[in-house]
């Protein structure tokens, strides 16, 4: 589902693009600053998608990390458990402790009440250090049982995770630079070629002026509604023509308009237009500025001296 949001925002954003350069190359600024509009919302909804594709992925590592930690101290508990109910390993030869109580009973000793008096005071001293390193020895037992806990055996149920861990091997970060190095030359390269043919295509240049007398302009005006009428229809003429009469690099000044009929108009131009020119008033007579109203420049060409 994600390839297919990208593969439709990817197409998007280059048709929008393209008509992005189309539309400033003929002067129409309106449907540029649209397509622009349009090429930033695609742009934003595909870095929205890789966010979102991000924060997923940190959600899932996150959430992994989690039950790793948690398994982590499920084993170390285990491992603490088995330290503390281990039994102390019995030394060989244990039934013979106290073999002297084995000998026969007519046989007296002389330090035997010594023996038991000691012994006993042994025990005392020996509970006493059992009850000091039973107080101090917590944290060293757990500790031990952390580091014996990458031994213990994993949980037969979470085997599975197991193949989604990234393989040992040797590092691929020079091939991984040097790729993103070459895409990132290849862009820089595409946009700055881009943005100097279009500033190439787009500036006004200095033009020798053209030896015809005039410039003749026959547009087409459509208007979308039931209630347009021929007024309306020439009022909006008269509107787009007005504003557009300093699109060009001389003023149309004694520029006037007149009514053919049936939607059609024409307009003379003294002196005449350059070739720069004329595709500038092209371009802002095609442009979309007036509501419900759109115009075709159906042609346009100089005009001789000699004509009528």
């Amino acid at each position: 589902m994600r390839r297919i949001a990208y593969l439709f925002g990817g197409l998007a954003a280059a048709g929008a693009a393209t008509y992005l350069v189309l539309y400033l190359y003929r002067w129409q600024w309106q449907r540029a600053m649209l397509c622009g509009v349009l090429l930033l919302v695609v742009e934003v909804m595909l870095l929205g998608i890789v966010l979102l594709g991000r924060l997923t992925r940190i959600e899932d590592r996150l959430r992994d990390s989690d039950r790793r930690q948690r398994e982590q101290a499920a084993r170390q508990e285990d491992a603490l458990a088995r330290l503390r109910t281990a039994p102390a390993a019995e030394p060989t030869g244990s039934s013979g402790r106290f073999r002297w109580l084995e000998d026969p009973a007519e046989r007296t000793y002389v330090f035997v009440p010594v023996l038991m008096v000691t012994g006993v005071l042994l025990s005392g001293i020996a509970w006493v250090v059992q009850r000091i390193a039973s107080a101090t020895a917590r944290p060293a037992e757990r500790r031990l049982a952390g580091r014996l806990a990458v031994l213990t055996a994993p949980d037969p149920a979470s085997t599975d995770d197991l193949e989604d861990l990234p393989t040992l091997g040797p590092a691929r970060s020079r091939i991984r630079t040097v790729r993103v190095a070459a895409v990132a030359g290849v862009g820089a390269a595409l946009v700055g070629g881009l943005v100097v043919g279009l500033a190439d295509l787009t500036q006004t240049r200095d033009e020798d002026a053209s030896d015809s007398a005039a410039t003749s302009v026959v547009v087409q005006v459509d208007m979308r509604g039931t209630d347009m009428s021929a007024q309306r229809r020439s009022l909006a003429a008269e509107q787009v023509w007005e504003r557009c009469r300093d699109s060009t690099s001389v003023p149309l000044r004694h520029a006037t308009l007149g009514d053919l009929g049936d939607g059609l108009y024409a307009g003379v131009v003294r002196p005449a237009l350059t070739a720069h020119d004329r595709m500038r008033l092209r371009g802002c007579l095609e442009d979309a500025t007036l509501e419900r109203a759109h115009l075709t420049v159906v042609g346009i060409g100089d005009a001789d001296r000699d004509d009528d």
